[in-house]
């Protein structure tokens, strides 16, 4: 773990991989350190950002040794981060129509038939690891997912809203017509992005997603 200072009011925190930093992040909203306004994960790095007023720097520095000591403990003891239990974690549930352009050959990548790829979609547990692309956009993962999708040849130029999609170990919902080289599942109907919503976005880091299947 590395420690960085972000301005006056941030700490960058920099890890080995995604699994240390959702270890972290959920201990750190577990037992937030006062002062602490905000975290922001991102793939191998967790900015704490925090209120000077209420407390300082080498403050916010001993508390993220202490949470990290926490999840290490946990990782230790074979409770991954994706699965460790999150007291009132909240869960979406996602109603899809998994008619994707990319979903037959998406089974063929991975040597299922399209039926077991919707299977193991909506039997996984996912879990928001981040956010980032486009407002709304959750990178969701899950070790009941173990697969590692190549993302197209040539993006998209246009994916529509509401399109479900993987890519790599991750799994998505495009919140907003975009560009995108994602390979595409499904759709669904569900907001994702609402700025008349508090919050705006429905898929946040932290956040439990079960995907369900639109008969």
């Amino acid at each position: 773990m590395r420690l960085l200072p972000c301005a006056d009011t941030g700490l960058l925190v920099e890890l080995d991989d995604l699994a240390q930093v959702m270890g972290l992040h959920a201990a750190l909203r577990a037992d937030p350190p006062a002062g602490v306004v905000d975290l922001v994960p991102a793939a191998r790095t967790l900015l704490v950002r925090f209120d000077p007023r209420e407390t300082d720097r080498a403050a916010i520095e001993n508390a993220v040794d202490a949470a990290n000591a926490v999840s290490a403990v946990s990782a230790a003891s074979a409770v991954s981060a994706t699965e460790t239990p999150r007291t009132g974690a909240e869960v979406v549930e996602i109603p899809v129509t998994y008619d994707g352009e990319d979903l037959a050959e998406v089974a063929e990548l991975l040597g299922l038939t399209p039926r077991q790829v919707v299977a193991a979609h909506t039997g996984a547990s996912w879990t928001v690891a981040f956010g980032g692309f486009a407002p709304g956009f959750g990178y969701l993962t899950a070790d009941a997912w173990p697969h590692d999708v190549p993302r197209r040849g040539e993006s998209r130029t246009a994916v529509p809203e509401g399109a479900v999609a993987v890519a790599g170990p991750f799994s998505g919902v495009y919140p907003r017509s975009s560009p995108g080289g994602w390979r595409l599942l499904g759709r669904t109907e569900t907001t994702l992005w609402d700025v008349h919503r508090e919050p705006p976005a429905l898929l946040r880091p932290g956040v439990r997603v079960r995907f369900v299947e639109v008969s």
